[in-house]
């Protein structure tokens, strides 16, 4: 008795494997079965690899989060293939789905809507899994827009840390943000263009004066980054287009946070106040200033009580 033949995608047709690069057709061969990790463009199309149109125009099945984004790409260069959606609202429904198509012998490649996949966008449960199964798991690196806006912020990059989204509530933000404080590296993280205003007043508000960069629609026809002090960023979002993607870079705690003025102290220390008790905000400030302790816990009981005392 023969044994069952792995089903073939429809465009899975051998004749059909291929891209186009500049007016010529490159023939791609069928990839080997296994979970093939595919980082896109994060705007500009022109920044993507032979490698990745190979693996794309060779793979079975491409598990996209956006097809409608996918088909761009792959209308760009030509390539037919059999797109899947793979997202945060489908993903535990859909790996059993792809699991079972690897176990057939299936290739399928990974791509998020944009950049390298993972990177705050669906997939590491995807990864563990394919992996406890015991299938391969092949990463093919490209853009990032964490990469791409720490070579551009002309800020530290020997250590720096991913936060990705801040918390959207105000409450949740401000005390997410106290606790970034305490990493000495360069910062990156996401922002909506809703949102940027009040999270760039909140950043400014408790990191204080750091040097710091956003970097808006990264690679796209209308990039935009704005480097300067935190604080400055912040008194100026109001101007900002919101249209877009945003990543904000921010400086490590550095001889900037020693020169902190008395207004600037006094508005931190505040603002650590109304959301916490006196020794928390003494912590808090002590160690964004480097002043000594004892001079910022008078500062904060003096600001602590009524003022018609």
């Amino acid at each position: 008795m023969s044994r069952p033949q792995a089903p073939k995608p429809q465009s899975a047709d051998e004749g059909t494997r291929g891209f186009i690069v500049a007016g010529h057709r490159i023939d791609a061969p069928r990839i080997a079965r296994g979970l093939h990790l595919v980082a896109t463009p994060i705007g500009n199309l022109g920044d993507i690899t032979l490698r990745a149109l190979e693996t794309l125009a060779g793979a079975d099945i491409i598990a996209c989060e956006d097809t409608r984004m996918t088909h761009r790409l792959l209308e760009r260069y030509g390539i037919k293939a059999s797109l899947t959606p793979y997202h945060d609202h489908n993903a535990a429904s859909a790996r059993p789905k792809l699991l079972a198509q690897l176990a057939q012998g299936l290739s399928v490649a990974l791509v998020s809507d944009a950049g390298t996949p993972l990177i705050s966008d669906p997939g590491f449960k995807l990864v563990r899994e394919v992996c406890a199964a015991g299938f391969a798991v092949n990463a093919l690196p490209g853009p990032s827009s964490v990469l791409a806006a720490l070579s551009v912020a002309a800020l530290p990059t020997d250590r720096f840390f991913f936060e990705g989204f801040l918390p959207p509530k105000e409450h949740a933000r401000r005390a997410r943000i106290a606790d970034l404080a305490r990493i000495d590296a360069t910062l990156v993280m996401f922002e909506t263009g809703a949102r940027i205003e009040n999270s760039l007043r909140d950043l400014a508000n408790v990191l204080g004066a750091r040097d710091a960069a956003i970097c808006r629609e990264l690679t796209k026809l209308h990039e935009d980054i704005r480097r300067a002090p935190l604080v400055e960023l912040a008194e100026n979002a109001g101007a900002l287009e919101t249209r877009g993607e945003f990543v904000v870079v921010i400086g490590p705690p550095g001889d900037a946070n020693a020169a902190m003025s008395e207004a600037d102290l006094d508005d931190m220390l505040r603002e650590a106040l109304v959301n916490g008790s006196v020794k928390d905000a003494v912590a808090h400030a002590v160690e964004l200033s480097g002043r000594p302790r004892r001079e910022i816990y008078a500062r904060a009981l003096a600001l602590s009580k009524p003022r018609d005392e």
